[in-house]
């Protein structure tokens, strides 16, 4: 069973309270780098990473010495290190590798040591695969049961909102509201044809950094055209692009967290379908919209605006408000706020959760 990001993150520290390896299987660009990334630096631990794929057995074992009058082996430096002192140790693609370099591996994994060389007490490993589930799509090497065995083994599967949450910050804006309204172009998750280029969540991020290096960024609207939709066919492939080169255009008259919190332009979104809604919500979350004390104006048009959302997002609205960790002021002086029409935020909760009015 395929776990996403934000359930593993929640889990992996008890594998590694008892310093026992990880192994992550999935599909390619998903993100499994970057968890292993940001799992090693929750636990203070800089990383240490090889690609299990490109190296040779003596590239594990290292060199032969004779000193002594019998053989012992010299640790490469990158073993070494993580004998000497605490490191997360990341073998990337190890399925990948040759079956000597797996079988070295093997030792690691099962006993911590390789050679007579220990790992030191607080290193622990992660690798990362394209096996398991999607194994099939890849060119890879099965991992037998004896081998898994010396694994914790965590198939993922990484939702959008994990990719979402990771990107806010690190993308520009207009990818991330790309993305959030245009869920299935984030990655291909069927069968790949052969020698087509899909999507993935790691060609959105370099994607990005190419649009934001050459300023198709700076007015997403004027730059639509040949150039964007090329560059961008380059990295997610042909129906992504035009998606992407379609919003593009429309940019401009997206509706922002600040038409509708601000400006109180409930208007514009009249025509608005419940995903349009939940997108905008999506945003305002992601935005931290409501870790900050909102002012009366502001409380005012958010009402104008819960009033006139259907269920589904009135009830995903009210819920991002009241998450953990938000202004609870902000819950309570909306609940107290009455429309510009009279409408009460109260009333419609009743309504919301009853499914009766409150004349009823």
């Amino acid at each position: 069973m395929a776990i996403d990001f934000k359930t593993f993150i929640q889990i992996v520290p008890h594998v590694c309270a008892v310093h026992k390896p990880v192994l992550l299987r999935g599909r390619h660009g998903v993100g499994k780098s970057q968890v292993v990334y940001q799992v090693a630096d929750s636990l203070g631990l800089p990383i240490v990473e090889r690609r299990a794929s490109q190296m040779t057995e003596g590239d594990l074992v290292g060199l032969p010495s004779t000193d002594g009058g019998c053989t012992s082996w010299n640790p490469p430096d990158w073993f070494k290190t993580a004998c000497d002192r605490p490191v997360a140790l990341f073998l990337d693609e190890v399925d990948r590798a040759t079956i000597e370099v797996r079988q070295g591996i093997f030792e690691l994994t099962d006993s911590r040591k390789l050679n007579g060389h220990t790992l030191h007490p607080d290193t622990m490993i992660f690798a990362a695969v394209n096996g398991g589930e999607h194994g099939s799509q890849y060119q890879v090497g099965e991992m037998d049961p004896a081998e898994l065995d010396r694994w914790t083994v965590f198939d993922v599967e990484p939702t959008v909102e994990d990719w979402l949450d990771w990107a806010n910050g690190k993308v520009t804006s207009f990818i991330w509201d790309f993305v959030n309204q245009n869920r299935k172009h984030l990655e291909h998750t069927e069968d790949f044809e052969p020698n087509k280029v899909y999507p993935s969540r790691r060609s959105w991020e370099r994607l990005d950094e190419c649009l934001r290096a050459a300023s198709l960024m700076e007015n997403p609207q004027e730059s639509a055209g040949t150039v964007m939709f090329n560059l961008s066919a380059g990295f997610v492939g042909f129906e992504a692009a035009l998606a992407l080169n379609d919003f593009a255009a429309k940019y401009s008259n997206l509706v922002t967290v600040d038409d509708i919190l601000n400006k109180g332009k409930i208007e514009v979104t009249s025509e608005y379908t419940i995903n349009d809604h939940c997108a905008l919500i999506e945003k305002m979350e992601a935005e931290e919209t409501f870790k900050v004390l909102l002012d009366d104006n502001q409380v005012q048009n958010l009402a104008n605006y819960f009033v006139t959302l259907p269920s589904e997002a009135a009830m995903k609205l009210w819920t991002v408000i009241g998450t953990d960790g938000m202004e609870i002021q902000n819950t309570i002086k909306l609940h107290k706020s009455s429309t510009d029409s009279g409408i009460g935020v109260s009333e419609r909760l009743v309504e919301l959760l009853t499914g009766q009015s409150v004349e009823e």
